[in-house]
């Protein structure tokens, strides 16, 4: 079983101690977000193949990552960087730092288990297709044989999305667009052939309709990538209920609406009040998040 933490929130940046706590109780419930009943799932080493961890801040996670590295469990780590202005992404880490830091961790933990995420890909006023072409190839130089796959999409506009974007173009005076399915893979080619530049595979997530010409099916959730700081073969069978998805299966420990990074395009969070309350009152002791 690969365990997911999380896509629905940043573990990492800020519910490490909540995770840790809970590896060392060695059980976590998780939410079911449609209702169902809540899921206890077995953490213990014998019961996890392996970790995926997605961030935009993993700079309080180190301790973490040494004790399940300790322990002998294998994880990678997705990590996104975009660079976006704050209108966009209003509580992130400044680009510098979340780049310093993820060089940090690939000089620590080997460029195999980082994964750059630029992603969504969000077509506004002030990110034009000129400014994710410059942006795109100045972080790419940087992060450089740091790792060797970058994932990229663009945004999925969502009902909670659609509204949280309205909100923040109203509120930060900008506009934002969805462009046709043949502007969205030009750019996705562009961006690719940057990436192959710098050494990278680009992959792109569930959007299977823009593949080719230089993009990748992502797989997220790599069992393949996994088995190598296993040092056996992880066969998890494939994650199914989402087209276009070829990640292996998993069970994702995270909770909508729990990350207060402020990110206007995200599809995980109805508002970032609510996300922000979430946070003070969350209990590090509980055996759910979210």
């Amino acid at each position: 079983m690969i365990i997911s933490a999380s896509y629905k929130t940043d573990v990492p940046a800020f519910y490490g101690n909540w995770f840790l706590r809970r590896i060392k109780a060695g059980s976590v419930n998780v939410a079911n977000p449609y209702g169902g009943p809540v899921r206890r799932v077995s953490l213990i080493p014998d019961a996890v193949d392996g970790f995926v961890f997605w961030t935009r801040n993993a700079a309080p996670f180190g301790s973490a990552l040494e004790h399940i590295n300790g322990a002998g469990y294998p994880f990678v780590l997705h990590y996104t960087i975009t660079g976006y202005p704050r209108e966009l992404d209003l509580a992130t880490p400044p680009a510098e730092a979340a780049i310093a830091d993820f060089l940090a961790l690939s000089r620590l933990w080997g460029a195999r288990r980082l994964i750059w995420r630029y992603d969504p890909v969000l077509i506004s006023s002030m990110t034009p297709k000129s400014w994710h072409l410059a942006n795109f190839q100045a972080l790419a130089k940087v992060l450089s044989g740091a790792t060797d796959e970058v994932v990229l999409s663009f945004t999925h506009i969502y009902r909670k999305t659609r509204g949280n974007l309205k909100r923040a173009a109203e509120a930060g005076n900008f506009t934002w667009d969805d462009p046709i399915d043949a502007e969205k893979q030009a750019l996705l080619v562009e961006l690719a052939t940057i990436a192959n530049d710098h050494g990278m595979t680009a992959s792109l997530c569930g959007q299977p309709d823009f593949l080719g010409n230089r993009l990748t099916e992502a797989r997220c959730i790599d069992a393949m990538r996994l088995s190598e700081f296993a040092g056996h073969e992880i066969s998890a069978g494939k994650r199914s209920h989402r087209k276009g998805c070829a990640c292996a299966a998993s069970i994702d420990i995270g909770g909508y609406d729990t990350c207060p990074h402020g990110c206007v395009y995200c599809y995980g969070v109805q508002s970032r009040e609510k996300a922000k309350d979430a946070l003070a009152g969350h209990d590090a002791t509980a055996e759910i998040l979210g």
